[in-house]
């Protein structure tokens, strides 16, 4: 009798968003895709000598630019180092500044967001007027000017702090939208009748703030995170090629584009390869953020 009811009460718990978001989910092989995609590039960001076993920093001048062959099958770039194992090195600094990056504006545009439409007032308008200057600042024009200055702090840094300049500046300049879309998603359930009721019962600003109000943050600040990654992983590939973002010995899919790129026209496999998984893994979080969003939207199922 007891396992009886323990089945009923099990099949009537309510369902709630994230439960029919993941049905949906498992129902797109879109979903799939880019996940398997996504797990492979950080595979190899993480462990890249189960992808080659060939040092990135070792150079032959003797065979500079030599073509794709089966001995090395991204060829030689004009150092003589080679292409396929660059590749693979190469994405452990792209996606972690992506991901670094996405989890840094996050956290900070959200707390900031929740914090805005729960107070009010003089906090509100501080934050969304703080917000707006920097939203009125072009992108990479922004970043471009941020990292100029700090440009002599870059010379002979070691790479942990030059990547951390860089995860910072894509912060400043993204953590606004991420706010905005926090402040909307809480101040529209800030006067709902159960976080009246919380407030009622005596519950305090922090447990209104991340008991009620969080959760509602979340889904589409989720979504917008994952299409964040993509976006800052381009964002260093175009910060590296412009001369301003990640430098040498960084190895990065946009130091090797920026490297090649005045040889496109002699070897165009340089920029070929790095620029190849550099599309593919930026489709591969646009493809997933759009999954998330759909299964997370109920009128767009």
């Amino acid at each position: 009798m007891s396992e009886q009811l323990a089945q009923v009460s099990t099949s009537t718990r309510p369902r709630g968003l994230w439960d029919d978001a993941w049905d949906e989910l498992k129902g797109r092989p879109i979903f799939w895709i880019s996940s398997v995609l996504i797990l492979l590039f950080i595979l190899m960001a993480a462990f890249p000598t189960l992808f080659t076993r060939v040092d990135p920093h070792v150079a032959d001048l003797s065979r500079s630019m030599e073509e794709p062959s089966a001995e090395h099958w991204f060829g030689l770039d004009r150092q003589g180092r080679d292409v396929f194992a660059r590749t693979i090195h190469g994405a452990r600094a792209s996606i972690i500044v992506g991901l670094a990056a996405t989890l840094v504006t996050t956290l900070i545009g959200g707390l900031l967001g929740i914090l805005a439409a729960y107070l009010g007032g003089w906090a509100d308008t501080l934050i969304s007027r703080l917000g707006e200057i920097l939203l009125g600042l072009p992108f990479v024009l922004g970043a471009i000017i941020i990292l100029t200055t700090f440009a002599g702090a870059q010379s002979g840094a070691g790479p942990a702090l030059v990547i951390t300049l860089v995860v910072g500046t894509l912060t400043l300049l993204s953590w606004p939208l991420v706010a905005r879309i926090a402040r909307s998603a809480a101040y529209s359930v800030k006067h709902a009748d159960y976080v009246q009721a919380a407030r009622a019962l005596g519950a305090g600003p922090f447990r209104i703030m991340f008991r009620h109000l969080l959760p509602n943050v979340m889904a589409p600040v989720i979504v917008y995170g994952s299409l964040m990654v993509a976006t800052f992983i381009s964002a260093e590939a175009t910060l590296s090629f412009l001369g301003v973002g990640l430098r040498p010995p960084v190895v990065s899919w946009g130091v090797a584009i920026s490297e090649a790129g005045d040889y496109i026209r002699q070897a165009f496999f340089l920029t070929a390869f790095p620029t190849a998984f550099l599309c593919v893994t930026v489709l591969a979080f646009v493809m997933l953020g759009d999954a998330i969003r759909d299964a997370l939207d109920p009128k767009l199922r």
